[in-house]
């Protein structure tokens, strides 16, 4: 009778924690770790107000130092949980000094990289590759300060609301903490050792759960309070100029022209130096090239000194052979005539 008691007990509990869990967010979507996920807000996350006509997520081909701001950090409600990430593309001729002014720009606005890489492919350029992290409140600073460091030719700027989400996380950690604390008492009065051992089971899956969703909620907590910035650095021989898209045929055609002049002077220009860095290997080259022709020559006038003596041979074979011929002539005597008798 003890035994059905205590499991009765334990399906009620079970089934009342899954219907409050189940309440809380009926419609939300559940995070698993990816954070990619977005949600529709709910009335205890309200939607993000306009910001200023910007679309986010847009991508932009040309930085525009004048276009608008985010809305982000305190002037976004209490209970609004946003996301920034932005991607930048970006080239200079200056690489060491900009590399230095953009670590001055992060630690300034109090961010830190969360990873760096600098590689050169032998071509004498060298690329970078940063993940920044910046506070959400100096995303837009940082957004606009690092166009007057470098030349940006891309950058693509995304906020994404991630409150439904967060929230849910948030009331199944708590729901889960409730559940423990009362499976927690429930061992505590227990004495039959079935009972202890179903409950301690109970208690560790709990647990287990709780850890997850804490875990959840501080990556939330991290990516919310930070934004997060992918920059690609590339140094170059020149800065691409901007240029306001071409209108019309003549245009598209004197454009074009002035492209092909540019390309034309740039291509002498990466000739002339790649000559001047591998001055080296052009000599052992034309050095190489020299001795192939002073040995082709030399093979050559060997040939045609063996012809001539062919030739010379077969004169004197065919000159011997005359004389031989005349000689035997001479030594024979002529053949008797006879007389014809009537």
């Amino acid at each position: 009778m003890k035994k059905r008691t205590w499991i009765a007990v334990l399906a009620a509990l079970a089934l009342a924690l899954t219907l409050a869990g189940c309440g809380s967010s009926a419609n939300s979507a559940y995070f698993t770790g990816d954070m990619k996920q977005s949600s529709a807000p709910t009335a205890s996350a309200p939607s993000l107000p306009e910001s200023n006509g910007y679309s986010y997520g847009q991508d932009q081909m040309a930085y525009d130092p004048a276009q608008p701001e985010m809305t982000t950090g305190s002037q976004l409600p209490a209970n609004v949980k946003m996301i920034y990430t932005a991607n930048l593309q970006m080239e200079t001729t200056e690489f060491d000094r900009a590399t230095a002014e953009l670590t001055a720009l992060v630690n300034r606005l109090g961010g830190y990289f969360e990873n760096s890489g600098v590689s050169s492919y032998g071509s004498g350029y060298r690329s970078a590759d940063y993940t920044v992290r910046i506070p959400a409140q100096s995303f837009d600073t940082f957004c606009t300060d690092v166009g007057t460091l470098c030349k940006i030719n891309r950058i693509n700027r995304s906020a994404e609301d991630v409150s439904e989400a967060y929230y849910d996380v948030e009331s199944r950690l708590a729901t889960q903490r409730t559940k423990l604390e009362r499976l927690q008492n429930l061992l505590a009065q227990a004495e039959d050792m079935e009972d202890i051992i179903t409950l301690e089971s109970a208690i560790s899956d709990t647990e287990l759960q709780i850890e997850r969703l804490t875990g959840s909620l501080r990556k939330y907590d991290s990516l919310v309070g930070y934004a997060t910035i992918y920059i690609g650095l590339q140094e170059v021989y020149k800065v691409s100029p901007d240029e306001a898209p071409a209108i019309g045929f003549w245009a598209k055609l004197g454009a074009a022209f002035r492209t092909g002049s540019e390309n034309l002077v740039d291509g002498a220009e990466e000739l002339m130096l790649g000559f001047a860095e591998n001055w080296g290997g052009w000599l052992a080259f034309a050095i190489v090239v020299v001795i192939a022709v002073l040995l082709i020559r030399r093979w050559g006038r060997h040939r045609k000194e063996t012809a001539e003596e062919r030739l010379a041979r077969r004169q004197a074979k065919a000159e011997r052979k005359a004389a031989k011929r005349a000689q035997k002539g001479k030594s024979t005597p002529p053949a008797p005539q006879t007389e014809d008798k009537e």
